[in-house]
C-alpha cells in the first residue's frame, strides 16, 4: 500500500508517524508513506494558499489550484510506481464518521491520499477530486492532520505484517461488532484482584466461551447500540439471555 497526505504542516507527522508500530512498518515497507507540502504547489508569489471565500463571511478558504496541482503530482509519481488506484479521503467535521468498518475498507486499498484542511474550509470544488469526506466525531480541531494521523493507524495496523500477531486486529474492539472482552497477564493474584479461574483452566473451549460472553456482556453494559440482535449467532443469543439475567437479577 502507498499513503498520500497533502498537508500544509508535514513536519507534524514526523514524531507519531515515524516511531512505535507504524514506523516500524514503514521501516520493514510494510507500506510506503509520503507526506507533501500543497503550499509548494501554490502559484501566488508569497505561497499563499487561501483566500476570502466569495459573498463574504468569516474566516478564508483553501484554494482549489494548490490542491489540484498536488494531487496531479502525487498520483503521477504514484501511477510510476505501479500503483493504479487512488482513494482520496477529505477530512471535514461535516463527513461520514470513521469507524472500524471504514478502517478494514481502506486497508484493502492499494493507494490511499489524505487532504489535511486547515482554516474556516475548503473551495467545494476541491471535493470534486475526493472519493470520501471523513469526519472523527462531532467536533471541530484546527485541522485536519490528527484526525488523518487517527486514520492512517487505524488502517495501517490491519495490513499484513504490521501487527506481530496477526491474530491481534480480528479480535480488538469493534472489529467483530462487540467490544473486546477482558483480558489478563502474570500475576494471577495481584494485591487480592484475581484472574478468572476459567482463563486458568486450560479448556480453551471453555475459555472462547467465557471471551464471548464477557464481550457480549461488556457491549451490553457500555455500548448497547452495537448489539445487532439479527446478526447473533444462536449461541450469542443464548449467552445473552444470561448476561441480561445475571445484570439484572431483579427484572
Amino acid at each position: 500500500m502507498r499513503i498520500d497526505v497533502l498537508s500544509l504542516f508535514p513536519d507534524m507527522f514526523n514524531g507519531p508517524m515515524t516511531d512505535s508500530i507504524v514506523g516500524k512498518a514503514i521501516d520493514r515497507d510494510s507500506f510506503d508513506m509520503h507526506v507533501t507540502d500543497f503550499r509548494k504547489y501554490s502559484t501566488n508569489k508569497h505561497g499563499n494558499v487561501d483566500d476570502y471565500p466569495f459573498g463574504g463571511g468569516a474566516g478564508m478558504l483553501l484554494q482549489a489550484q494548490p490542491i489540484f496541482d498536488a494531487l496531479e503530482a502525487v498520483n503521477e509519481e504514484a501511477t510510476a510506481a505501479g500503483f493504479k488506484t487512488n482513494r482520496v479521503i477529505l477530512t471535514d467535521p461535516a463527513g461520514q464518521q470513521f469507524d472500524q468498518k471504514m478502517a478494514e475498507s481502506f486497508a484493502q486499498e492499494e493507494h490511499l491520499t489524505f487532504i489535511c484542511g486547515h482554516y474556516e474550509g475548503f473551495d467545494e470544488r476541491i471535493k470534486s477530486l475526493v472519493t470520501d469526506e471523513v469526519s472523527l466525531g462531532d467536533f471541530v480541531l484546527t485541522g485536519g492532520e490528527l484526525p488523518t494521523m487517527v486514520m492512517i493507524d487505524a488502517t495501517a495496523r490491519l495490513l499484513p505484517g504490521v501487527l506481530g500477531n496477526q491474530e491481534s486486529a480480528p479480535g480488538d474492539s469493534f472489529s467483530s461488532g462487540l467490544l473486546e472482552y477482558p483480558q489478563y497477564t502474570r500475576p494471577a493474584d495481584f494485591r487480592g484482584m484475581k484472574v478468572p479461574d476459567v482463563l486458568l483452566s486450560g479448556n480453551h473451549q471453555k475459555i472462547d466461551d467465557w471471551r464471548e460472553k464477557e464481550a457480549l456482556r461488556k457491549t451490553y453494559l457500555r455500548r448497547r447500540d452495537l448489539i445487532d440482535y439479527d446478526q447473533l449467532t444462536a449461541k450469542q443469543k443464548e449467552l445473552l439471555a444470561d448476561v441480561k439475567v445475571e445484570e439484572n437479577p431483579e427484572d
